[in-house]
């Protein structure tokens, strides 16, 4: 119907699902600059173990590529690159800025361009004007919604809001073309800033409910209350929002509350709450290591199994990881400290020597889980842990 060559812009966590739904209807280009990533995919691996060898059997001459030059044919580019942080928390727009290079020295007229990363509200009219002024473009923002480690609620089966600038009728036909290939649940908006405001707001409400929990874990803890008892009873309510305590890692939750402070301090409104989540998950990291450290002092222990060390539960990514920082500090002690992760990657694993197997759980004193695997229900109930001098896990991952 339209001859149509997309791009998919970074081929993490976001493009990489992108760019194999596009892959089954069109001809698509993947990009991205990491060359080993680009090589691994091509070999048919995907080390965030998202996708199985299966499905990365490319389809329609699709191509996966580092290659810059390759990105000339082709007219629908979404971009799906990383939006972090500095260290002095400010929004880091240099992966963004360097997609929107890329393309700029590819595009034509009546090209279109989606970002599909967290941004501020009105960054992607900024980029279009910084990058894209010359050339007669159409943009559009489709927030991304994917949820690593989530089978259920995948690129086609969510809802994708796809919101884009005033265009002409053919431009828009396009798109939605595109789109409706993507995903079987489209809500159109008209303002792209309303879509950039409504993806940032999602994660930072995540952020703060589990912020809320984990306050409310820490204070039980300080009453010497059954945290679970209490969640159980307040369930009751018809009304009662339940969320899980956890640590809170990645590189969504903990970055994109920064974004929407950044944009709202240079307004000349000063935030009072969005930051509050991030305070909160933040401590919950040194509140657990001085748990971990009372239970080892008090009982005389001498061997720790940390299990679970990735950012969140079953996924193989440890970027921004408090169980990672905690599991550090814990190897400056002179307790003999050993990880499982069976769920990581296996340069994660390399990298940080954490064991993928564990043999034998009744050697160690102590088995702490921070990071709730299905695997461990499996693995820990088998072997019968349940001595709470033994097994220390303060979010019930036996439950």
């Amino acid at each position: 119907m339209y001859n149509i060559l997309p791009a998919v812009i970074g081929l993490g966590y976001v493009g990489l699902p992108m760019f194999l739904r596009l892959n089954k209807k069109f001809r698509t280009i993947g990009f991205d600059i990491d060359f080993n990533r680009v090589q691994t995919l091509k070999n048919k691996l995907d080390i965030n173990l998202e996708f199985k060898k299966s499905d990365l059997f490319l389809k329609n001459n699709s191509l996966i590529t580092n290659k810059k030059n390759s990105l000339k044919q082709c007219n629908f580019y979404i971009i799906t690159v990383p939006t972090p942080i500095y260290r002095d928390n400010k929004p880091d727009l240099r992966p963004l800025n360097s997609a929107c290079e890329i393309i700029s020295k590819n595009i034509n007229d009546n090209d279109i361009i989606f970002i599909e990363s967290t941004v501020y509200p009105g960054l992607t009219e900024i980029l279009k004007k910084k990058f894209f002024k010359k050339k007669k473009i159409w943009m559009g923002y489709s927030p991304e919604r994917i949820n690593p480690g989530d089978r259920k609620h995948t690129l086609k089966n969510i809802t994708k809001i796809v919101s884009f600038e005033s265009c002409p009728k053919e431009i828009k036909k396009k798109i939605l073309f595109i789109y409706k290939k993507i995903s079987k649940n489209i809500i159109i908006s008209n303002s792209i800033q309303n879509a950039e405001m409504s993806k940032v707001i999602e994660n930072i409400q995540r952020d703060i409910n589990i912020a809320f929990m984990n306050e409310i874990l820490m204070v039980c803890e300080k009453l010497n209350l059954n945290f679970q008892e209490v969640i159980k009873l307040a369930k009751t309510k018809w009304n009662f929002l339940n969320f899980s305590p956890g640590l809170v890692g990645g590189h969504c939750l903990p970055v994109d509350p920064f974004y929407l402070y950044d944009v709202a301090q240079r307004k000349g409104h000063e935030a009072k709450f969005m930051l509050a989540g991030r305070r909160v998950n933040n401590e919950l990291e040194f509140f657990l290591q001085n748990k971990i450290i009372k239970k080892i002092k008090k009982n005389k222990i001498k061997k720790l199994l940390i299990c679970g060390i990735s950012y969140k539960a079953n996924v193989a990514d440890a970027r921004n990881s408090l169980g990672l920082n905690i599991l550090k500090s814990l190897r400056k002690t002179n307790i003999d400290v050993e990880a499982f992760d069976p769920i990581l990657n296996k340069n994660s694993q390399k990298k940080h020597n954490i064991k993928s197997k564990i043999r034998n759980l009744s050697k160690y004193d102590l088995i702490v889980v921070l990071v709730k695997h299905d695997i461990f229900l499996k693995i820990f109930k088998k072997n019968k842990l349940r001595n709470p001098k033994k097994y220390f896990d303060l979010f019930d991952t036996l439950s």
